[in-house]
């Protein structure tokens, strides 16, 4: 077998992935079991996993300010959604024999270990997935941000998004139809072009850190192997553009 073109990755998910886009359920547990399986089919090949996943399935604070609820309480509450979809990714990937560790930003003894870095790089290093949840712990910043500062702080490989495309396109594939994909961009290219890879804040951690990032589909099986393994799947995002 091929070994492994990372040894550390950071996935990222959003909590839409959890539901399948259906609104009308928090979680559909065939996706996660599904993505469960992914999962230890990388841990299998000795890579180092930490998971960062949002919380729009549940709560999405940013949207809440026309509610007459306040921004920051309803980022908090938005960081509480993320802690019970980690929950429920720790528990999947536990029923796949994985060893796993909740790591929170906010302090919640009873259900997770507070975010110390040290910590989460030694259960990396011991084989365990390193689970974070509460995004990083303070309002105004996305789980996108959250994937991004955990990734530096771990000293990950690369960031892995997980979404419902196959990449970054040109325009919306979901409403043009002659949206073409990207293969390799680099930060600039993206910045420019305005394609939305990612939030502001956490580009600007990947691009100043020297951090790649893949976007790619997670729904497609085998998907999440094969791009650990080398295959060009989803679109590299880099310093520098290989011009595809």
């Amino acid at each position: 077998m091929s070994q492994p073109k990372y040894k550390r990755i950071l996935l990222k998910l959003s909590g839409e992935a959890l539901n399948g886009g259906d609104k009308r359920q928090v979680i559909d547990f065939d996706i996660l079991q599904r993505y469960a399986s992914e999962i230890k089919e990388v841990v299998d090949l000795k890579v180092e996993v930490a998971i960062v996943i949002g919380g729009g399935n549940i709560f999405r604070g940013a949207s809440v300010e026309k509610s007459g609820i306040d921004r920051v309480q309803g980022d908090y509450m938005g960081m509480l959604a993320t802690v019970i979809n980690s929950m429920a990714v720790q528990s999947s990937l536990e029923k796949q024999g994985l060893f796993t560790r909740l790591l929170s930003a906010v302090k919640m003894e009873q259900v997770a270990e507070p975010m110390i870095r040290r910590r989460a790089v030694r259960h990396l290093e011991k084989g365990r997935v390193v689970i974070f949840g509460a995004g990083t712990g303070n309002p105004y910043f996305t789980t996108d941000s959250a994937g991004a500062l955990r990734a530096i702080e771990i000293n990950a490989d690369v960031i892995l998004k997980g979404t419902r495309v196959d990449g970054i396109y040109t325009a919306d594939p979901e409403k043009d139809p002659t949206a073409t994909r990207y293969t390799h961009l680099s930060f600039d290219e993206a910045l420019n072009k305005n394609l939305k890879v990612m939030d502001l804040t956490a580009f600007a951690l990947c691009k100043e850190n020297n951090l790649p990032i893949i976007v790619f589909d997670m729904n497609k099986p085998g998907n999440l192997k094969r791009l650990i393994l080398g295959e060009e799947v989803g679109t590299l995002v880099t310093q520098i553009s290989n011009g595809k």
